[in-house]
């Protein structure tokens, strides 16, 4: 062969820099788009779809205007509604019984490992939340509330429940003005 009387060295060289160039043009190529390509499109052949600009169609004045969503979307999740598993709800309503004979101890315990079954659960949090309130430690109530209204985003029923009990703990401290306020937040989430 020709490449022999390089010797090996050569060889080797030559073979990597043909590798190398055959890699390089298997890097180029057409742009595609972030998006998967849709039945029909120029994404498949390697063109960027363009977007249209146009408006939407215009509709007779007094008629109800929707916007229908666009092809291939999906639609969004439905608002989480919180609610207990039968583990958890078992520990919730057994740790009630514990609050109610006044054995706060006993209630937090058990309402720790409802805890350590769902920790996401804000119904969970407000459970324990009560439970400090009513072995009276607001402070530590509160900041149950706080966390089980930051779980609760998007469940309107599970936020109102945050902010009566952060409307309880309030009055507990004596801020009534700050307790007012809680209170008209969960009577509005309440209607939705």
């Amino acid at each position: 062969m020709a490449l022999e009387r390089f010797g090996p060295v050569r060889t080797f060289g030559v073979a990597l820099c043909a590798t190398a160039a055959l890699s390089a043009c298997a890097l180029v190529g057409p742009p595609y788009s972030p998006s998967p390509p849709q039945a029909g499109s120029s994404a498949r052949r390697g063109s960027i779809p363009q977007s249209s600009a146009a408006p939407p169609p215009a509709t007779a004045a007094g008629s109800a205007t929707s916007v229908a969503p666009p092809a291939g979307a999906v639609a969004p999740p439905p608002a989480p509604h919180y609610q207990l598993g039968p583990a958890a709800q078992a520990l919730v309503v057994s740790a009630r019984a514990q609050q109610q004979s006044g054995n706060f101890a006993l209630a937090a315990e058990t309402l720790d490992r409802a805890l350590s079954i769902e920790p996401r659960n804000p119904l969970v949090w407000l459970a324990l939340g009560h439970e400090s309130l009513a072995a009276g430690n607001p402070a530590q109530a509160y900041g149950l509330a706080r966390k089980a209204l930051y779980l609760a985003s998007g469940d309107p029923s599970a936020q109102a429940s945050a902010w009566g009990l952060i409307a309880a703990t309030l009055r507990a401290e004596g801020r009534n003005q700050e307790a007012l306020a809680a209170e008209q937040k969960a009577a509005q989430l309440s209607v939705q």
